[in-house]
């Protein structure tokens, strides 16, 4: 959908060049300045999907008049994103990653984290439901704000901060004593940074659905810093680990997909409180906490057929496999509506040789394959 530059092909949210002794080779901006204004516009946009605005001819103004003219900005977002735009470019760059990683995770359902072309929402109507599907996307980009401001902190590429200074002197681990060293992942900046920008909006409105897409955005904040992991190095006589300079560092992004992933499973449905300030849990057999967990206020609907008041684009031409019991089975996939098969000609590598040194060889070998779609909806004859 996007035009948001070419993304990076290792599936991170980014890349860190250079070394952790603070050897950093800053990306170009000049090839970033082009897209700024596009791609935050969309991840503005995306967090206020009750405003009709339009975004697409602002794509070639400066920070400052697209952070004064965005409609639904509320004055803090206003004033953070005038003050921070080098910030605002590197929430726009993460955009597409979680985006991606969303639709990963949803590829063999029926909801696929679809985003629409020309529409200012990104995943349309389907985010003005308080579903299961609004409450992952809340704390996935939630998630993604903290990933990209974190990442670019230790790429040297904000004024505002750097590599996480609090990291020094000597700790301990499982395997010893440690030193501090290299470039600390400032985890804590890209949380409280995204925390006053993202839930800014939220915290203007007392309803059940500004208090669950505040939990959400927590829980994907946190999401991130759960999977914080060492990194050390080691100093000795032939390699040896008598001593140890470490840092912590992100984690692969995909981590935290697949952990919110989860938490969408076991997503909790929920109802405000009559004072307003908090969640009850509709099951009363419920004995758990909720703080970890993602919530929702409404079912969801089946996403079998379109229905664009419900924002469901159905699951008619979607591929299929006929031989899964899971989601992406036929029978679920389509529905029960049936599936139509036809056969494809596909080629792949085969035959593959290794070649002294160092080059594999393969051939390329054509197959006919079954490609099974899902049916449309068939009218009742009495429509007709």
């Amino acid at each position: 959908m996007f035009c948001l530059g070419n993304p990076h092909r290792n599936g991170t949210m980014g890349i860190r060049s250079g070394t952790r002794n603070g050897t950093i080779i800053r990306h170009q901006r000049s090839k970033r300045t082009s897209r700024i204004c596009f791609t935050f516009t969309l991840l503005l946009l995306m967090f206020t999907p009750r405003v009709d605005s339009s975004w697409w001819y602002i794509g070639a103004l400066g920070a400052r008049v697209i952070c004064d003219n965005i409609p639904g900005l509320v004055n803090k977002q206003r004033q953070l994103c005038q003050r921070h735009p080098d910030l605002m470019q590197s929430i726009g760059d993460g955009a597409k990653e979680w985006i991606r990683e969303c639709q990963h995770q949803f590829r063999q359902h029926r909801w696929n984290c679809s985003t629409l072309e020309r529409d200012h929402t990104v995943f349309g109507r389907v985010m003005l439901r308080s579903s299961r599907e609004a409450a992952f996307v809340y704390a996935i980009s939630s998630a993604g704000v903290v990933y990209a401001i974190t990442k670019a902190c230790s790429q040297g590429e904000l004024k505002i901060c750097g590599c996480d200074g609090q990291k020094r002197g000597r700790a301990s681990d499982e395997k010893g004593e440690f030193d501090w060293g290299g470039c600390s992942d400032n985890i804590n900046y890209g949380i409280k940074f995204a925390k006053d920008f993202v839930d800014a909006r939220e915290r203007m409105v007392k309803d059940a659905r500004a208090l669950m897409n505040l939990h959400n955005n927590r829980c994907g904040r946190m999401a991130v810093k759960r999977f914080m992991k060492l990194e050390c190095k080691c100093h000795g006589m032939s390699g040896s680990c008598a001593v140890r300079t470490c840092w912590l560092a992100l984690s692969d992004f995909r981590r935290t997909g697949d952990y919110l992933r989860k938490k969408y499973n076991t997503a909790i449905e929920v109802t405000m409180n009559q004072d307003g300030t908090g969640f009850t849990v509709a099951d009363q057999d419920f004995k758990g906490s909720t703080k970890n967990e993602l919530v929702y206020v409404e079912n969801s609907p089946d996403y079998c057929l379109t229905d664009r008041s419900a924002g469901s684009l159905g699951t008619a031409g979607r591929v299929c496999d006929k031989s899964s019991r899971g989601p992406d089975s036929c029978e679920v996939m389509c529905c029960g509506r049936g599936y139509d098969t036809m056969r494809v000609q596909r080629v792949t590598k085969c035959e593959c040789k290794f070649k002294w040194c160092c080059t594999v060889k393969c051939q390329d070998c054509e197959h006919t394959v079954d490609v099974h779609t899902c049916k449309p909806h068939k009218r009742p004859d009495w429509l007709d």
